[in-house]
Order: structure tokens, then sequence, then C-alpha cells
């Protein structure tokens, strides 16, 4: 299949995540870089920089892959006691690469659910 072309019907979130689909038509043009959204798909011409995905990718990695790694130290310091160097090459380096790594399919997976669900930034509406 050309890397353009879309399957024509709209992939789930998580396939879109996974394979960096266009949510719309399914063609593989969400990222243009590891980490960076394409500004359009070029199959179908769906605008990915309308949709706003901004922090909460990494706001959610860090706190859940900080509680993990933050348990695993302290299961570690508790069962071993090894000096603190040992500690920041472990888990400095494992936190900042399983964040790097989870990043493209977190960010991708809130993109494909705000165009799923037709989500759009909240507004206030004055009756008078």
């Amino acid at each position: 299949m050309d890397e353009g072309a879309g399957t024509g019907q709209e992939p789930a979130p998580a396939d879109a995540a996974l394979k960096g689909l266009c949510p719309r038509c399914g063609a593989n043009t969400l990222f243009r870089s590891y980490l960076a959204f394409a500004d359009r798909c070029r199959a179908c011409g769906l605008d990915f920089s309308a949709f706003n995905v901004g922090d909460g990718p990494v706001v959610f990695l860090t706190l859940g892959i900080g509680t993990i790694v933050t348990i695993l130290a302290l299961i570690l310091e508790l069962a071993a006691e090894p000096p603190f160097w040992l500690h920041a090459l472990l888990w400095i380096p494992l936190t900042l690469g399983l964040v790097i790594v989870s990043l493209r399919y977190t960010k991708a997976l809130l993109l494909a659910l705000e165009y799923k669900n037709a989500a759009r930034e909240g507004r206030l509406r004055r009756d008078t």
C-alpha cells in the first residue's frame, strides 16, 4: 500500500496511534518526524494543526512513568541500598527513555481521540 493511501475508513484510535495513521482516512501521514505531526494529511487533507494535543501526553507520561520508576527505586533501595550514583545511572535514563519512546504513541492517541469525539476548546456562552 502506498504511504499516502488510506483504507477509506476511519481507523480505531489505538490503531491510528500505533501506526501513525490519519484518524480520518487511515493513511500513514500523521507524523513528519518521530515526534512532530505533519501539517495535514497528504491523502485526505485533514488539517492536523487544528488539533490541540498540548502538554497532555507529556504530563500523563511523566506522572505515570515517574510513579512506576519511583516505586522501583524504592524497592531497590530497600532491598540492596545501592549508592546514590547507581540510582541516578539507572533511573534517569530509564525515565527519559520511556517517556520519549511512549510520547509518539500518546500524542497520536490523543489527537485520534480528539478527532473521533469532535472535541474542541471549551467556550463560555453568555446568554443576554
